[in-house]
């Protein structure tokens, strides 16, 4: 769904899904960004795209879960190797 205002033009966020998942990634991303390393350089090259700070730590969460989720399927995969 489009929201977009003035000449951003931004879309409608999905606000449904696990909260607790989503609440641990938020803080995995905020830590990343005060501390220096690779979350914050990701962070600030977000910002320099344009992107405004919500946006950026957004797209930091995003690419936190991606990796959370890789583990995960890693993790599984090895689980069900060790039981065969």
């Amino acid at each position: 769904m489009d929201a977009s205002r003035g000449k951003r033009v931004r879309h409608q966020l999905y606000t449904e899904g696990n909260r607790a998942l989503n609440n641990a990634l938020h803080i995995i991303a905020v830590c990343q960004i005060r501390n220096e390393g690779r979350g914050r350089e990701y962070d600030l090259r977000k910002i320099a795209e344009g992107k405004t700070p919500a946006e950026a730590r957004r797209a930091l969460k995003r690419r936190l879960s991606n990796v959370v989720y890789r583990i995960m399927k890693r993790d599984q995969r090895v689980q069900l190797a060790a039981a065969a």
